[in-house]
């Protein structure tokens, strides 16, 4: 039986149920649940099988720590890893190892010229919820610019005067109908300058629809990027503190760990440009509640969107609900779960091609 080695992910794991019938029937029945809403699980397993006869079925090894990928490696045909390191030294311990598969699109922690001497093929991955991320954050800063969130379905004159717009016709005589309710504080996007903050695989994604809706776009992270790569991909470097007090719309795609935890906070909110946006597509905790808030009270904060919460479901006295220029949605950026699926449909293809040479 074909042995994969997979860095233990709750992405990751999606392989495990679609490639080894010795998965717990408990794993397999919550992640039945959590795709049902989009998937019958059972009917994407057997059609995502019959894809790839030579892999399924499969030993899954699901690896915690790198203890356990070392002691898979001997036994491992194809790994799939996220962040784990590979070099010479796993490469020795895995004599059977044919592919590595990267669940990204940058292989960073891959040893590629250790992985050609020795003949292993390497994967990478444009993964599909990365681009779904990319495209909410734009959803989100479309929104804003529109208020959308506060006018869908004002069309009628009850709806706009319950939102304190009062209604009275144009004189067509002389000019358009357009805009009837008389909404104020519309923005095009058009010219506004985007800073991201980090610059991952979901900034990435993020950057080529930027640039197609005018956005000026600036970045930061801890390593800049080299010149010429700045200059291919039209976007410029600038200080953390630059990126707050210069953009118009500030997007956060920072992981979350220990140094990333309130990233975001009061010295950061209390520089940004005054009425600039805080798009949040990351997780809740990179940005400082208590900041968050007291910016958006202030004022100086002109309008914030998020995907990602401090609670989910966000609690009913939740302070952050009373503002209408805070564009929220319960954490859906990651799209469908076709998305996810289809990742797992893609390596899975990929090794069965990589093992039949």
């Amino acid at each position: 039986m074909t042995v994969i080695a997979v860095e233990d992910d709750k992405v990751l794991r999606f392989l495990q149920i679609l490639l080894d019938p010795a998965t717990p029937l408990e794993r397999m029945n919550v992640f039945a649940d959590y795709v049902a809403h989009d998937v019958d699980q059972q009917q994407w397993l057997a059609e995502a099988r019959a894809q790839v006869p030579a892999v399924f079925p499969a030993s899954v090894r699901l690896l915690a720590n790198d203890a356990d990928l070392r002691a898979a490696l001997p036994e491992s045909d194809a790994l799939v890893v996220e962040s784990m390191q590979i070099g010479a030294a796993e490469l020795a311990l895995a004599p059977r190892l044919k592919l590595i598969h990267k669940f990204g699109t940058r292989a960073d922690n891959i040893d590629l010229a250790a992985c050609a001497q020795r003949g292993v093929t390497v994967k990478t991955q444009r993964r599909r919820s990365n681009f779904a991320v990319a495209e909410h954050t734009m959803a989100l800063i479309l929104g804003l610019a529109r208020q959308l969130h506060r006018l869908s379905g004002a069309v009628t004159v009850g709806r706009l005067q319950k939102l304190g717009y009062e209604y009275r016709k144009y004189d067509t005589r002389h000019t358009g109908a357009n805009n009837y309710g008389r909404i104020g504080g519309l923005r095009v996007i058009r010219g506004m300058t985007l800073g991201l903050l980090g610059f991952g695989e979901i900034a990435r994604e993020l950057l080529p629809m930027a640039l197609a809706f005018g956005l000026d776009v600036q970045y930061h992270r801890r390593n800049r990027l080299p010149a010429d790569e700045e200059a291919a991909l039209g976007i410029r470097y600038c200080s953390k503190q630059d990126l707050f007090a210069h953009s118009d719309i500030v997007s956060v795609h920072v992981p979350l760990q220990a140094a990333t935890r309130g990233l975001v906070g009061a010295p950061e909110l209390e520089n940004i440009k005054p009425g600039a946006w805080l798009i949040n597509t990351s997780r809740a905790d990179i940005v400082d509640h208590d900041a968050l808030l007291a910016a958006l009270r202030s004022g100086r904060l002109g309008a914030a969107a998020a995907d990602v919460h401090y609670q989910e479901p966000v609690a009913e006295d939740e302070p952050l609900l009373a503002f209408e220029n805070f564009l929220m949605t319960p954490h859906f950026a990651g799209g469908p779960r076709q998305m996810l699926l289809g990742d797992m449909e893609e390596i899975a293809f990929n090794i069965q091609q990589a093992l039949a040479r």
